[in-house]
């Protein structure tokens, strides 16, 4: 069953003063399904930032609709877009978007908080989240005091612990040194094997090679598309970098 349903997605840019227009979008089209964990990939400037926001609802489309079980994310009123992306999206940053001046457990639960769910239900959501990804004995400390990777463990229990239908992982090993991205794939595909659906933005062939399937985004259009299958990550990483030279070379993937 699809969970995310894409269909001739537009988006048209003008600029100030109404002058030129900027087709961000042209005519994207594609489906996830429940459980699936996709990289999208594509040059700086091909749309797939522009196709992120609009899938987080922070942006609308010029023409086209984004499906989310059902039902249309452009059409859900402005009062009520901050608790729609809260009950159904998760979000992990390039930069982890974690607050100084809380705890890292102050951090993971803010969701909740938002919510309005009550210190025990949060505290009994989070153990085996904590657990899973290895942050136990940090949930006391505060972000400027751990690593990176830490750093970004926490941004993602605090995407995990509102149990969202679709994980939006925004150049998610971007600010990660290796180990800590080796770390982090491994419990993305941990995650995923758990029934977690992931849609990742990345630049990197080695996040990308991690995923089920991989979208290709070219001047705002899906380019081409790779499915996992059998393939090893070794395989999908030398498929992606194949891809990825056909696209800057000007080649054909349709």
């Amino acid at each position: 069953m699809s969970v995310l349903q894409v269909d001739c997605l537009k988006k048209v840019y003008t600029t100030r003063f109404g002058g030129n227009k900027v087709e961000a979008l042209k005519n994207v089209s594609f489906s996830v399904e429940t459980g699936e964990y996709v990289a999208i990939m594509g040059e700086s400037g091909s749309g797939k930032t522009t196709l992120l926001n609009i899938l987080a609802a922070l942006d609308k489309p010029t023409a086209g609709t984004v499906l989310l079980e059902g039902k249309d994310i452009s059409k859900v009123k402005e009062a009520d877009l901050a608790m729609f992306r809260r009950n159904n999206l998760g979000f992990v940053f390039q930069d982890f978007n974690l607050l100084d001046t809380f705890s890292i457990e102050d951090n993971i639960y803010l969701p909740l908080v938002l919510a309005g769910k009550g210190h025990h239900e949060m505290a009994e959501r989070l153990k085996p989240i904590a657990l899973q990804l290895g942050i136990s004995d940090i949930l006391k400390k505060y972000p400027y005091e751990v690593s990176g990777g830490q750093k970004q463990r926490t941004a993602v229990a605090r995407a995990l612990i509102t149990n969202p239908k679709v994980i939006l992982a925004d150049e998610p090993t971007g600010a990660l040194d290796s180990k800590a991205t080796d770390e982090l794939l491994r419990l993305f595909r941990e995650i995923n094997a758990n029934g977690q659906t992931i849609l990742m933005v990345t630049h990197s062939v080695k996040a990308a090679s991690h995923a089920k399937r991989v979208l290709f985004i070219a001047d705002g259009e899906v380019f081409h598309q790779i499915y996992r299958g059998e393939n090893t990550s070794e395989q999908m990483y030398q498929k992606i970098s194949d891809t990825l030279t056909m696209l800057a070379t000007g080649g054909d993937g349709k």
